[in-house]
């Protein structure tokens, strides 16, 4: 965009090699000019799932669990020291398993890890929706929490971001983006705000809906969201192209 096409060039070559570099240096100055298109250019179904995406990362519960982690586990019948400790191993997990993240969404791609995040939340908050049911909460409340946050952080946590960087084609981009993450700050404030008036109402079903939250996130991954692995931003474009 700024005619600096030599250097485009030599960091094109660096990263794909001098033969390919050529080639794929045409294809992306034929998707990236100055000028903009309109916001459903490409289809509605590419925005909807832009936004699907961001609201879906924060309906399956993640920022209460992170948010309220104090007040869980207090209400477990932790103590104050026994609940920071209890904070603290959560942060463990949540690193550990964001660098599994980093590490396998170019193997095994970006639909496989949402999908298999998905389910692994959904065990996390059925199991302590079913705690809460039955009175139990203890170590195996602690147990599926561990569960939940693990599996968001190896799939939806980080690579929500990914797929939202990546899905869009390069003339709306700056625009969709926006308004995916516009819907993701407006459903974190949904979830967040709600979590306390649903757990005075009933902590099965609060927990519950999150569960649910996260199988319906694994069948819209399954049915809705294009895989980007392997594929440059300009391939992806012409495939939203063919379907709009």
């Amino acid at each position: 965009m700024t005619n600096q096409d030599d250097k485009a060039l030599d960091i094109v070559s660096k990263i794909n090699g001098s033969q390919a570099a050529k080639t794929i240096l045409e294809e992306i100055k034929q998707t990236v000019d100055t000028s903009s298109e309109k916001l459903f250019t490409y289809g509605k179904l590419v925005i909807v799932i832009g936004i699907l995406l961001s609201v879906f990362q924060q309906f399956v519960g993640i920022n209460v669990a992170l948010y309220y982690a104090p007040r869980i586990f207090e209400s477990m019948g932790a103590g104050k020291d026994v609940s920071m400790l209890q904070i603290t191993v959560m942060g463990l997990v949540n690193v550990i398993f964001t660098v599994v993240a980093i590490l396998s969404v170019d193997k095994w791609g970006r639909k496989p890890l949402l999908i298999i995040g998905s389910i692994g939340m959904a065990i996390g908050m059925f199991g302590v929706a079913g705690m809460a049911y039955s009175d139990a909460i203890g170590i195996g409340t602690l147990i599926f929490i561990i569960i939940y946050t693990a599996s968001f952080m190896m799939s939806w946590g980080p690579i929500c971001w990914v797929l939202i960087s990546e899905i869009f084609p390069n003339k709306l981009r700056g625009r969709a983006v926006a308004i995916a993450v516009a819907a993701q700050w407006a459903a974190n404030y949904l979830i967040s705000s709600t979590y306390p008036v649903m757990m005075e109402y009933s902590s099965t079903l609060t927990y519950g809906f999150y569960g649910l939250m996260s199988v319906l996130s694994a069948i819209f991954v399954w049915k809705l969201v294009l895989e980007t692995k392997g594929k440059t931003l300009e391939e992806i474009e012409a495939i939203w192209k063919r379907t709009a």
